[in-house]
């Protein structure tokens, strides 16, 4: 057994102290205004584009959007994404999405989503959540133009509306997946 002196004790903190000050907690970073100013242009651009979820919108009770959600796969297949949990058109929290898949599927795309959480209790069901939603997919998406035909298991415990909008790549296949979304300091 060793005993701890204090000139071993300032010298093990000296040597320590580097390794700390590398790690950020994202207090003061830029990080959330660049995640504010994304969700905002995905916001204009959704409205734009889809008139219909502007009064989705004002009749929900709080939105996750994910300006940009990445992934690809070739046969196994992963994703990831970060945005923004607006309630009352104020961000609440941030998030990021990961998503992994299996199956016979073969591609990369980008997308952007929104979940519109329509009650009180979903938002806070969501929000004290682990957060997973997993479901079989069925899916193809060109440029533009996605057709999903998806089973979620959110869909069956609460009324959470999803609207996934400007895909762009090419993502072909049939595979069973699950996404997380996990509260971050940007």
């Amino acid at each position: 057994m060793s005993n701890l002196t204090r000139r071993s004790f300032t010298l093990g903190l000296m040597a320590g102290t580097p390794l700390l000050a590398a790690c950020g907690n994202g207090v003061g970073s830029p990080g959330p205004a660049k995640i504010d100013a994304r969700v905002d242009a995905t916001i204009s651009h959704m409205y734009s584009r889809y008139p219909n979820t502007q009064g989705l919108a004002e009749k929900s009770t709080g939105m996750l959007v994910m300006p940009v959600v990445t992934e690809a796969g070739f046969g196994i297949g992963g994703g990831f994404g970060r945005g923004a949990l607006r309630v009352n058109g104020v961000t609440v929290d941030y998030y990021s999405a990961t998503k992994g898949s299996i199956g016979l599927q073969i591609g990369a795309q980008q997308f952007a989503h929104v979940l519109f959480f329509m009650t009180e209790d979903a938002l806070e069901r969501f929000r004290r959540s682990s957060g997973w939603a997993a479901g079989a997919d069925i899916e193809y998406v060109f440029n533009d133009t996605g057709e999903n035909l998806r089973a979620e298991t959110t869909t069956s415990t609460s009324p959470v509306i999803a609207v996934i909008f400007g895909q762009a790549g090419a993502m072909a296949g049939v595979s069973l997946e699950g996404m997380k979304y996990s509260r971050i300091i940007p």
